[in-house]
């Protein structure tokens, strides 16, 4: 981050002040990890924060510590509108286009507000004041780790912002295993753990509280899998009826495309997910080595994110969407 951007915000964080803090919608584990670090940081600081996420996040999340208090937009629109207006700043993190709020783009782009954006995905929009972005890191979460402590705040991260953290962290990094996960990430993981983190615990929470129908989507979308050797690519669907019949939850599918990339030989894995509320089929990619689905979603799935984990999202139908990936794929190099 500039250091005048630095100094500028030490300067602006000074006082108290009304400050609305943002994650995309749809938020993960690092977006929830990363906005509720900052409301507790921030709270601190004697500041009167607030997180309103654009949409519900995943009932996984939800023991996560703060998150009792975040406001919905999609529920509360009214107050939400309100406290927008009336924040004196605002923070928008693991995002860095509007378009990735929903609906709550409309506002954002009213507000006089100075903005900061802390994200790590690539092609930055610049609709920020004050931008810290670096796709060197694998998770916001360590981003906003490093931003307390550019604010020479290390002393404010106690537990409560330290299992936050390390809730990002954990899951952006798929546990340690991206690639993207550095010696330095490990250092700042040492640190979370002397804060007194109960580093196992989140791991069950997170990964380990599944429920049973959650197992049973889960088996129906491997049974689903198709792979093509020939072009190192898997993908798997599940339409609308296979997500009703299983009682499908927010958060269900997450980390289902992964389980592709777990067969020898591939190197590109994709999930597609009917959602007829929203008449969209909603896309994940993954990627192993240097083929780049974050060009590869914004070429074709009007979408985006990293060079190896992206997502897009389809307006056709679940099964023309497909075509069109199958055409797609025979036509390129992976």
């Amino acid at each position: 981050m500039k250091k005048e951007d630095i100094e500028a915000l030490k300067e602006l964080l000074a006082s108290s002040k009304k400050i609305a803090i943002i994650p995309h919608r749809s938020p993960d584990g690092d977006a929830m990890g990363s906005t509720l670090a900052l409301y507790h940081f921030l709270l601190k600081l004697n500041h009167q924060p607030t997180v309103i996420a654009p949409n519900e996040f995943p009932n996984f999340l939800a023991w996560l510590p703060g998150s009792e208090n975040v406001m919905i937009y999609e529920k509360e629109k009214e107050s939400s509108m309100h406290i927008l207006l009336d924040a004196e700043l605002v923070f928008l993190l693991d995002f860095n286009a509007l378009y990735r709020t929903g609906e709550m783009e409309h506002v954002l782009n009213k507000l006089t507000a100075p903005m900061v954006m802390i994200d790590h995905h690539q092609q930055p929009d610049g609709f920020a004041k004050y931008t810290y972005s670096n796709t060197a890191f694998g998770s916001t979460c360590e981003m906003i780790y490093n931003f307390i402590s550019f604010l020479d705040r290390k002393d404010c991260i106690d537990k409560t912002i330290a299992t936050c953290i390390y809730t990002g962290i954990t899951t952006d990094s798929g546990s340690f295993r991206f690639p993207s996960t550095t010696s330095t990430t490990h250092r700042v993981v040492a640190d979370l753990i002397d804060k007194g983190i109960e580093n196992s615990t989140i791991h069950n929470l997170l990964f380990d509280n599944n429920s049973y129908h959650r197992l049973l989507l889960l088996g129906r979308a491997l049974q689903n899998m198709k792979v093509f050797p020939e072009h190192k690519t898997s993908y798997i669907s599940l339409s609308q009826k296979e997500l009703d019949e299983f009682h499908y939850e927010k958060g269900d599918t997450e980390g289902i495309v992964n389980y592709g990339l777990t067969i020898k030989g591939i190197h590109f894995a994709a999930i597609f997910i009917e959602h007829r509320d929203e008449n969209i089929v909603k896309i994940s990619f993954r990627s192993q080595g240097d083929f780049d689905v974050n060009q590869f979603a914004r070429t074709h799935f009007n979408g985006g994110g990293h060079i190896n984990a992206a997502g897009g999202k389809s307006h056709d139908s679940l099964q023309e969407t497909i075509k069109k990936f199958e055409k797609i794929i025979s036509e390129i190099s992976i």
